[in-house]
């Protein structure tokens, strides 16, 4: 696999976009500040450009990744949430980082909802996961208001000791799915 075509999805008040080098600033912003720490950083500007690098080419390595979030009307990065499965992980899960001052609106859980609902209804996944650091009470949250569970434990040798979630299936979601695709 060489390229693939990323989609737009569409929320009440998001635009889930591919991630690009227009994300770069808002990006490295965040992996600067100790609000990364539950994700890998914090990280210099070259640390965040190769994070930033790493996003996009998830998208062609898996055909599936994370999106860009904007809010509707203003293409400014909020964050990266979506789905990620890269070499060590247990499984697919769905990941959202909101970036620094975009935190504590909905939008992670929101964004969530339409990243598994692309899993179930255009990926025909049938299971999905969330990892959460246990002292990140905020992700569990958002992990919780999504129906996800907390299953067991894993530990990545880079990133350590992290919880499980469990999504709920697709047959058991009470919202019957992504409420629109661009």
């Amino acid at each position: 696999m060489t390229a693939v075509a990323i989609p737009t999805l569409e929320t009440e008040r998001l635009i889930l976009r591919a991630p690009g080098p227009q994300d770069f600033v808002p990006f490295a912003a965040f992996y600067a500040s100790p609000r990364a720490n539950f994700v890998g950083g914090p990280l210099n500007a070259e640390g965040s450009w190769r994070m930033l690098a790493m996003e996009i080419g998830h998208w062609t390595l898996k055909g599936f990744g994370r999106w860009t979030v904007t809010e509707k009307g203003d293409d400014t990065a909020v964050g990266m949430v979506g789905l990620f499965d890269p070499e060590g992980w247990p499984e697919p899960e769905i990941g959202w980082d909101l970036f620094n001052g975009h935190e504590g609106k909905g939008y992670a859980t929101e964004a969530g909802r339409a990243a598994r609902s692309y899993a179930y209804d255009v990926l025909g996944w049938q299971t999905v996961i969330s990892l959460v650091k246990p002292a990140n009470v905020g992700s569990a949250r958002v992990a919780g208001r999504l129906g996800a569970r907390h299953e067991g434990d894993f530990t990545h040798e880079r990133h350590g000791f992290m919880q499980v979630w469990r999504h709920p299936a697709p047959g058991d979601l009470a919202d019957g799915g992504m409420e629109a695709y661009a």
